[in-house]
């Protein structure tokens, strides 16, 4: 195992995953975010160099980590030999075990192997899936103008949301994800539309990952085009910071969907998964 730290090997990496697309997405945002200052302090592991066949991103072991903040606590995978990333996490200390983590990716063996090791590391596992979709080309899709209500404006999220945008997420509602989405507004770029006293009403963010999430708008202002301005925005505003234009979407958000779909988004041929893992020692913990 190996942690890259040379900002030489780390824009090499960066490149090299450009070649395994759609399927190194997830990994290659987070290097993106890393050979751009780190914001979010993520650290890049390999197997091996430069022929490596696993790549994990994983946050800096020296930060002080919540080990109930799964939200934080979350990793990307890349693999291109499964047994090279079955290897990586089962018999190194590339993941810490010992925490409540995630680890997302765009390759059906991340769950099958994860469910394998969790079991010997006396670890729970839950799996969500996503259809994933990208912008390939967000300029050119059109500008939004619409009626909008004058008191109405379009702008950025500011931290002061994001008491708001958790309790509106489905994973949300607690106070470590409220200090996650704070963060992520404080490190990536968003976009809002605000009422005349400065209340979001509809918004789009971008995680860790560059990719554009938690895409909602209020009950009593929707279907009133403000999604589509605020995910066209944003669509654009990464394309121009270099990011990919990407996100995921249940599969049963037909409405969403659909309006992806009228954008012209691509669906990817692969699935985005989610795991986390909670060692069995924190599932009776009420608080969780």
């Amino acid at each position: 195992m190996l942690v890259l730290n040379c900002s030489m090997k780390l824009q090499m990496l960066e490149k090299m995953l450009r070649w395994s697309f759609p399927e190194s997405l997830k990994v290659y945002g987070a290097v993106m975010n890393i050979n751009r200052g780190n914001p979010f302090r993520k650290e890049v592991v390999v197997d091996s160099w430069p022929d490596f066949k696993a790549v994990i991103t994983r946050p800096w072991r020296e930060n002080e980590m919540d080990d109930l903040d799964h939200y934080s606590n979350a990793h990307a995978v890349f693999y291109k030999e499964l047994r090279a990333y079955q290897e990586l996490i089962e018999n190194t200390n590339a993941i810490n075990w010992g925490q409540i983590f995630q680890i997302q990716g765009l390759q059906d063996g991340i769950c099958e192997i994860c469910r394998t090791v969790a079991l010997s590391k006396q670890v729970d596992v839950k799996t969500s899936s996503f259809q994933m979709f990208i912008h390939s080309d967000p300029d050119t899709l059109p500008d939004v103008r619409l009626q909008m209500d004058p008191n109405l404006t379009l702008a950025y999220l500011d931290i002061s949301h994001a008491s708001l945008l958790s309790e509106t997420w489905s994973r949300g509602g607690n106070p470590r994800s409220q200090k996650y989405l704070a963060n992520l507004i404080r490190c990536f770029p968003s976009v809002c539309v605000l009422d005349d006293n400065g209340y979001p009403v509809s918004w789009s963010l971008t995680d860790q990952f560059a990719t554009m999430i938690h895409g909602y708008t209020l009950p009593e202002h929707r279907r009133k085009g403000y999604n589509r301005l605020v995910a066209t925005t944003l669509a654009k505003k990464l394309h121009s910071c270099g990011f990919p234009a990407q996100g995921n979407v249940l599969e049963m958000n037909i409405p969403s969907i659909t309006l992806l779909k009228s954008m012209n988004a691509r669906f990817l041929p692969c699935s985005f998964f989610r795991v986390i893992h909670t060692p069995f020692h924190f599932l009776a913990k009420s608080h969780l």
